[in-house]
This record gives C-alpha cells, sequence and structure tokens, in this order.
C-alpha cells in the first residue's frame, strides 16, 4: 500500500517502471487527489509562467503501467498494530507492507477567532482554488504570508506579480530565510522591498484576534486574508498511528527509511523523521530511489540498502519574472540564466516522471 503521490513516491515509481518491476497484485496508490503537483512549479503558476497542465502529473497511467489501484481518497488513521489504515471515504484497507509519503501541514497560529480567512500553502490544489478566485477579481486588499521560509519568499514574489491590487505583508517569526546563507538572504530581502512587499521580521504571529494578527499581545497588522506557509507540522493521525513519532510528531525511520518500530512501515519526504534529512523536495527525491530499493527488497526478503543525506543542497527560488536566487556550498547567484537554469531542472523532472496512457 503506498499512500500518498508525494515526490518520494513518484520517484520509486519511475525506479520500478525502468527497471521492468511490477508490484504485488492488489498493490493500491491512496492519493487526494487523482494528480501529483509539483511544488517546484507552483510559484511560476501563480506567476501566470505556467498552466495546470504543466505542473501536474496524472497518476492514473502511472497506476495502470505498473498494475496499481488507484485510490482516490485521504488518510484519517493508520492502526499499526493491527496493519489497518483508514480513509476519509472509503473505510478500513488491510496492509501487508505499508509505504507513507503523505507530507506535512503548516501550523497554525495559538490563539484564533477566526476573524481573518486562513488560506494553507498545502494542499496546494486548494490553495489555488483560492488563489483562482482572488485573481477573477475579489482578491484581498489587505494580504498576509505566515512563514519567513524559501516557500514564503517565492509565494510572496508570485502573488505580488499575479495580485497588483493586494498589500502585501510578510511575517516571519525570525529574520527571513533563517538559517540561509547572507548572500541569498540578502538578495531575498532587497528584492521583496524593490517589489513592494512589506516584511514583517523577528516577528512572532501567535494570535489572531479582532482581524488583526497578534505578537506577543501587541496588534501588527490589519488583514482580511493570511496565507499559512510556516514550515512543517506533523499531520494529526501520525502520533494516533502507534508509530514511534519524534518530539514534533514526525514517524521515526531508520536509515532504510523503515519505522523505527514497525518494520513492515516505510516513511519518506515531510512525514518522516530521519537524522540529517530536511523537509524539502531535494531530500524527498532522493527518499524514493532509496524507497524503490528497499520496498522490493522488504517484500522478497533480501537485504535493505541505506539512505545517505547528501550534505549540500541546491536551492533555487523563483522569482515570478522568469528569474530565480541560487544558492549551493556558499555561492550565491541571481538573475534570469538562474531562472532559465531552474526551468531546465523541473522541466527535466516533469518529463522524467510522466507516463503516457
Amino acid at each position: 500500500m503506498l499512500a500518498g503521490a508525494g515526490h518520494a513516491h513518484l520517484v520509486m515509481m519511475r525506479r520500478w517502471l525502468d527497471a521492468g518491476y511490477r508490484p504485488p497484485a492488489g498493490t493500491v496508490l491512496i492519493n487526494p487527489g487523482r494528480a501529483a503537483w509539483y511544488s517546484g512549479m507552483m510559484p511560476g503558476l501563480l506567476a501566470g509562467r505556467y498552466t495546470v497542465d504543466e505542473c501536474a502529473i496524472a497518476l492514473a497511467p502511472w497506476c495502470r503501467a505498473l498494475g496499481i489501484v488507484l485510490v482516490e481518497d485521504s488518510v484519517v488513521a493508520l492502526d499499526a498494530a493491527n496493519r489497518v489504515i483508514t480513509l476519509a471515504h472509503t473505510g478500513n484497507l488491510s496492509y501487508q507492507c505499508l509505504s507513507l509519503n503523505t507530507g506535512s501541514r503548516q501550523p497554525l497560529p495559538a490563539l484564533n477567532d477566526g476573524s481573518i480567512g486562513l488560506v494553507p500553502a498545502k494542499p496546494f490544489s486548494a490553495f489555488y482554488q483560492d488563489w483562482q478566485r482572488w485573481h477573477q477579481g475579489s482578491s484581498p486588499r489587505q494580504l498576509g504570508i505566515l512563514g519567513g521560509g524559501a516557500a514564503a519568499v517565492e509565494l510572496a514574489l508570485a502573488l505580488r506579480r499575479s495580485l497588483p491590487e493586494s498589500e502585501l505583508h510578510v511575517f516571519s517569526g525570525k529574520e527571513l530565510l533563517h538559517g540561509q546563507a547572507f548572500g541569498l538572504i540578502q538578495r531575498a530581502r532587497k528584492l521583496l522591498l524593490a517589489r513592494g512587499v512589506e516584511l514583517h521580521e523577528g516577528i512572532y504571529i501567535d494570535q489572531i484576534r479582532q482581524g488583526q494578527v497578534v505578537a506577543g499581545g501587541r496588534p501588527v497588522q490589519q488583514l482580511e486574508a493570511l496565507v499559512l506557509a510556516t514550515g512543517a507540522a506533523a499531520l494529526d493521525w501520525y502520533q494516533g498511528s502507534g508509530l514511534v513519532c519524534d518530539d514534533r510528531g514526525f514517524i521515526c525511520v531508520s536509515d532504510t527509511l523503515q519505522s523505527a518500530s514497525s518494520p513492515e512501515v516505510f516513511a519518506a519526504g515531510d512525514c518522516a523523521a530521519h537524522a540529517g534529512s530536511k523537509k524539502s523536495g531535494v531530500y524527498s527525491v532522493r527518499h524514493g530511489a532509496v524507497l524503490a530499493q528497499n520496498v522490493r527488497a522488504w517484500l522478497s526478503g533480501d537485504a535493505l540498502d541505506d539512505y545517505q543525506p547528501q550534505k549540500q543542497a541546491l536551492a533555487l527560488l523563483s522569482t515570478a519574472d522568469g528569474g530565480a536566487l541560487m544558492h549551493y556550498a556558499g555561492w550565491t547567484l541571481g538573475g534570469q540564466l538562474m531562472g532559465k537554469w531552474k526551468h531546465y531542472l523541473d522541466q527535466g523532472f516533469m518529463e522524467k516522471h510522466r507516463v503516457s496512457d
């Protein structure tokens, strides 16, 4: 049973298909929709540089090619002791081997009176529907983005371009792009300010009250809508699954990407807690290659491989105008050439992970 069609599972299925491997009869792929969205191209879609079809990968052709049954549904519970997974509409399904690539959610402010419309950036299919409504003429006069990471920067630039009538604010609990290279932080900050985005750095929003975001009891800004791009929080059902989780609620896995408590369960991408891995698509893609080998090996009783996190990860942030900001191994660059490189990499990923009927 494969739960979720994130980057790791797309890579795993690609490896299986290329190797001529077919999973056991009765294998299912569970996903809330019939397509997998590629997060790397989402800002470009909002900025008008891509179409929906260019950013989504149809899952039905994958399932037909591999002999897998596609179940359009969401996981709401897992009973690891009895090897039963519960879906929102389908009900209970039993499994022998389970691979989880079900992602994460955005944390919410601790106190919220419902006076500001909250729009999580994930899942993107739902966020895109809100954005379409805004783009077609009902955009918020005052729009905020909660978060200071790469996703918040890319979304701010894309929304600034596509919603020019909205007053746009970014609220970052620490400095913008905290933990990234100084050069990348400076370039991103300068670009956002030049585009007319108001930055609120070092302000931790912990409450929404009477149409305002509040930090430590102090009202900061009146808003009509707030996009949540606040990093990764565990889905609620992880901790109730019976699987060992870390102190943030994510599923603890060994180097083989197996659950620390249930070896028949694998976890990859944002849902997995693995030393050395970050909540990033770059790491999820690397997880997929190991999953492809290890799920097959577990089913056949063979030895499993260890996942080795990369020491350096490439960061490419879309700037919504065809350009990008890049950081790798201490080097920071920006401009149209970096945007062309990002476009090339994104298109390569999509072409590689599409299957024709």
